[in-house]
């Protein structure tokens, strides 16, 4: 399971309040926990729809070089604006790189889908069209049909998109879980090359006891063919649960894994 942490993002208050003040201590730190908690990957995102499109450019280079000063680990350029993530293309200097996200939108594809083919990066690509998130697995597949039909006709191979069959709160409908882990099943069936991922804490949101719904849904979609997962790389005991998944689906031969990180002391139960 590949896990990308998901910590410096500005809709958290106080990760925007220290892009905003360019708090280069505070950023630094998080992204050093991260990386020691187990993250393969560190999402940065800037936010959007504060200042200037030249004034969230230029948070976002800032945030990049910040972050890449302080781990080695490879980034996952997170923005819904394509100049943001060109800029911050400009200021990578890893050699793997996740861009988050594309969706079934022509517009979108055609701005940020070369992009990638450019860098040879991975791309998160949301099963989702213009009419936004539907209800139904039939309507997300034939987003990620679309998706995969326009990246791969640029060039890029199955195996760089990460598709993200988009997980809804169960507080709002208790079916949704099931319609994610079903269309994580049928993505792995169309395109056996492909990856998963999936921000895990948006299907406990509203609840009590946030974290014992998200692993058990982690757990659950690890059987389903998740590949990468968005969570929170400070929580233990979570990660525990991503050593266990890899353990139980058959991704960590003899257990190599799970031993190693129980020796480290990572594993809480």
């Amino acid at each position: 399971m590949i896990v990308i942490g998901e910590n410096i993002n500005a809709s958290n208050k106080s990760v925007a309040e220290a892009i905003h003040n360019r708090d280069r201590a505070f950023l630094e730190r998080l992204a050093g926990d991260e990386d020691t908690a187990g993250a393969d990957f560190i999402d940065v995102n800037a936010g959007a729809g504060h200042g200037t499109p030249e004034q969230e450019i230029a948070a976002m280079e800032w945030l990049v070089e910040v972050v890449q000063g302080a781990t080695d680990k490879p980034l996952t350029i997170d923005s819904d604006n394509p100049s943001v993530i060109k800029a911050a293309l400009r200021k990578y200097r890893g050699e793997r790189l996740i861009i988050n996200s594309v969706n079934a939108e022509p517009e979108r594809l055609e701005s940020i889908g070369p992009l990638a083919v450019e860098c040879r990066a991975w791309l998160v690509a949301l099963a989702m069209g213009e009419s936004g998130i539907s209800a139904s697995i039939e309507d997300r597949l034939v987003a990620c049909d679309q998706i995969m039909r326009h990246l791969t006709g640029l060039g890029m191979e199955a195996e760089q998109i990460l598709f993200d069959p988009l997980v809804l709160p169960i507080s709002v409908d208790s079916s949704q879980a099931l319609v994610t882990l079903k269309t994580i099943e049928q993505i792995k069936l169309r395109y056996p090359s492909a990856k998963t991922v999936m921000g895990l804490s948006n299907i406990s949101y509203g609840l009590p006891k946030r974290k014992l719904i998200n692993s058990a849904f982690l757990l659950m979609a690890a059987h389903a063919g998740l590949d990468a997962v968005i969570l929170d790389p400070l929580d233990a005991k979570l990660i525990s649960f991503t050593k266990v998944s890899n353990m139980l689906t058959g991704n960590d031969p003899f257990c190599k894994g799970y031993i190693k990180a129980h020796r480290k002391g990572m594993l809480i139960d």
